[in-house]
This record gives C-alpha cells, structure tokens and sequence, in this order.
C-alpha cells in the first residue's frame, strides 16, 4: 500500500495498517447478472412532481439549473437560501448521489462542501477518483430540509425529475447511492442500506451501487470499513464496464 492510500484510509479511519482482505470484497459481477430484483427501477414516479414536469425531459442544462433555482415544488423552497444542483463533469462515468443540501452547501450552492465532503473528497481519492474529474456529485432532493432533517417522500418525488434529467444528460456508467434518500428516489420503495450494499442494483440499465452517506459515517465509526468494501467494490465494478 502507498504512503498516499496509507493516509487516504487513515483520515477515513481505516488506518495506519487496515487492509481489506479479498473475502470481504462483493463477489457479484456484471457478467454474472446479479442485480437485485426487489430495487430495480424501470421508470421513476412522477407524483407530487414540479409543475412541467414534462419539460424537464428536454431541458439542457442551462435550463435545467434555471428550473431548480427557480422550484416551488415543495415546502422546501421556503426556507432555503438557493437551491443545489450538483457539481462535477457531466460527462462523467461515476455519479454519486447524496440526501440533500445541508446549511454551507446552502450557502455556497455545491453539495458536500462540509465535513461530510471532506470525507467524500477522501473516500473518491482512497479509489483514485476525485471531485470534478470523471466523476459528477448530485443530492436527491436540491434544497436543505430544515434543521438537515432526512428528506420526506414527497420531498424526494417532487426533486426526482431533475435527478432523472441529470443522469439522462450525464449518462453515467456506474450509479452511487450515498444513504437511504438517495438510494430510494432511484430504485423506489422502502430500501435498507444494510441489505442492500454489497450487490448490483439498477436504475434505468445503469448500474447502482448502495452505500452509506459521509455524514451517517461521520457519527458511526465503526461502519466506515463496510464503506470502504463498497467502494472497492464500485471501483471493480466500473473496470468490468470499462475494460
């Protein structure tokens, strides 16, 4: 292990010597089909969407960010200081979608720009990504709930459109979800990160992986080494889609 990893994984707390040993890496694999029946999603709901719904599908992204800046969707809107769109290459093979704005990625208007971005920014850097570069970050909902609250239902329905436009402009190759918001506005129903992380999922034939969000590891510890089994195993994924 590099000098560099070594210290990737230990501001991660991981480190100094933690290493995954291979039994603990995710067997599925592309070419085995695995994908979990329950949470593939077809085409996402449309209830409790924002008025021109419809319009979205062709909007690009100009107007797509003018769109979200300007929602009143839902009671979310009241309070922010400005919406979030996302931030990264939209041309990228990697998305990762988290819960929703907290109060600097509010004021600043780009998601995990907190604590929980630092922590992001080193888990990306851990599976030799970073933040920009091949790589688009995006948040379920595009306004802070009051007090970080977890996102509601309908909070999550009414952003979902823009979520859909935004992977149908990036057409990323490989999908993370980053906690239970985001993983339920993209493959539907009720989803249990526990159950669901260490298999394929999908949303719209591209492939999504389940893993726990920055924040939640912030505040449990204990949970960051099935993180890091997550991203290795997205990082083995993505080598299958590109070989």
């Amino acid at each position: 292990m590099s000098a560099r990893r070594e210290n990737l994984l230990r501001e991660m707390g991981l480190g100094p010597v933690w290493k995954l040993r291979q039994p603990a890496e995710p067997e599925t694999t592309l070419d085995a089909a695995r994908v979990a029946p329950s949470a593939v999603a077809s085409e996402p709901a449309s209830a409790a969407a924002p008025p021109g719904c419809a319009a979205i599908g062709s909007m690009d992204w100009g107007q797509l960010g003018a769109a979200v800046a300007e929602c009143r969707a839902c009671a979310l809107c009241k309070a922010r200081k400005q919406a979030v769109l996302g931030v990264g290459d939209v041309n990228a093979d990697w998305l990762f979608v988290g819960e929703g704005p907290g109060a600097e990625e509010d004021e600043r208007g780009e998601p995990f720009v907190g604590q929980a971005g630092k922590l992001l920014d080193a888990m990306l850097a851990a599976i030799e990504l970073k933040r920009g570069s091949d790589v688009y970050i995006g948040n379920a909902v595009k306004c802070r709930p009051p007090s970080n609250r977890t996102p509601e239902p309908e909070e999550i329905a009414a952003c979902r459109p823009y979520l859909q436009r935004q992977i149908e402009l990036i057409r990323p190759k490989l999908i993370v979800a980053l906690g239970r918001p985001a993983a339920q506005s993209l493959l539907g129903g009720e989803v249990k990160i526990g159950a669901a992380r260490g298999q394929l999922h999908a949303y719209a034939g591209i492939p999504v992986i389940v893993t726990y969000h920055p924040a939640y590891l912030l505040r449990n510890l204990t949970d960051k080494a099935k993180a890091w089994e997550d991203l290795v195993f997205a990082r083995k994924t993505m080598r299958e889609l590109k070989p």
